[in-house]
């Protein structure tokens, strides 16, 4: 075989990144009249994270039956603790147990940048973690990589985020072939409050848009004192994998509450989101991420806070403050009394995605099983 010539997996990834940059160059108003949201197309796919049900503490077949049992289209194993083996053996038979009941793999893991004030060097360095994430995914035939930068945190580390953005980069590109070879896109989430949505295209395009997209997060839009629905424009032609929930965003005397919720409690258009999330990406899944039960405060009033965004824009912000006139406080989760906490959470958890996976299919008319 010539060496010098593309593998074919890779000639499949060039091809499809060729198609991801032709598309993130477009406007979201043309990418939107391209056809993917009209009404000739079949319904998003959908599906859950496991970090969902994390309370369960399932490994990953536990998780593929209990997707299957849930009729969904597809299942985000979002970190690596959740195998037995990451051993190409193993993997291969999560693959089969998945196919054989109708559920399509996608794997994920934590943070990658090696600079980040919370990065883990449990699966070794930045660049040997990115490495096994990619074997992973390849392993299951996930078409993505979901990972991330790191956490709110890193806003206020020294350099910023930039410096972050720049770290997470070099990490990224020096996996590139790995990636390429492999057919597995990188796919960083916009994570935990670390970067605003053009923050993340900034990083996107620097590491390189032939093997690099986003993990759109709705949930951590708000966390990054941003409408969901802004966020999903700027990142939307970007988009290779997801984390969806709702959220209730209001005013107290610091500044403001983010409590996520189940699908239909919070204050987002969801209806709107699917719409645009379908024009942007017709065929990657509408992974849900429900978090729900506490509320995060952002002291915006106080000036310290504004250290970690010394290029904030106005019109994010404005479309944030925005949202958070129209919402009204919710009290956080609390285990009945007299009840088994850990067993409390438990059901919690389930109840929070299967009714959020009811509304997805009921009211939003996402998933393609059921």
């Amino acid at each position: 075989m010539d060496s010098t010539r593309p593998s074919r997996s890779r000639r499949r990834f060039l091809s499809h990144g060729a198609a991801a940059y032709a598309a993130a160059t477009l406007s979201p108003k043309t990418v939107a009249q391209t056809g993917a949201a009209s009404g000739e197309n079949p319904p998003l796919k959908l599906g859950f994270d496991n970090f969902s049900v994390r309370a369960m503490g399932w490994k990953a077949e536990e998780l593929i039956d209990y997707a299957a049992k849930l009729k969904v289209d597809a299942l985000l194993l979002s970190d690596l603790d959740v195998y037995r083996s990451h051993d190409s053996g193993y993997l291969a038979t999560l693959r089969q147990r998945a196919a054989d009941a109708g559920v399509e793999l996608h794997a994920g893991t934590g943070g990658i940048c090696p600079s980040s004030v919370r990065f883990d060097r449990k699966w070794g360095s930045a660049e040997e973690h990115l490495q096994l994430t990619l074997r992973v995914a390849a392993g299951l035939g996930s078409p993505a990589a979901r990972c991330y930068l790191g956490f709110q945190d890193d806003r206020y580390s020294e350099g910023g985020i930039r410096a972050r953005i720049a770290d997470t980069v070099k990490v990224c590109q020096a996996v590139r072939s790995q990636a390429l070879d492999s057919g597995v896109r990188i796919a960083v989430e916009n994570h935990a409050g670390d970067m605003q949505a053009w923050e993340l295209k900034l990083l996107i395009e620097e590491a390189g848009l032939d093997f690099v997209g986003a993990t759109v997060d709705s949930g951590n839009a708000a966390w990054t004192l941003e409408d969901p629905l802004r966020n999903l424009e700027v990142l939307g032609p970007y988009i290779a994998c997801a984390g969806i929930r709702d959220s209730m965003i209001w005013e107290n005397e610091e500044g403001v509450h983010v409590q996520w919720t189940a699908m239909g409690e919070g204050l987002i258009d969801l209806a709107a989101y699917a719409r645009r999330f379908a024009g942007f990406a017709p065929e990657v899944p509408f992974i849900l991420e429900i978090i729900s039960g506490f509320a995060k405060p952002f002291p915006i009033h106080d000036s310290s806070f504004w250290n970690g965004y010394p290029e904030a824009r106005a019109a994010d912000l404005a479309g944030f403050l925005a949202l958070a006139k129209k919402g009204t406080p919710i009290p956080p989760f609390r285990a009945p009394g007299g009840t088994d906490r850990a067993q409390a959470e438990r059901d919690y958890q389930r109840a929070e995605l299967e009714k959020s996976l009811l509304f997805c299919r009921e009211t939003l008319g996402l998933g393609r099983r059921a």
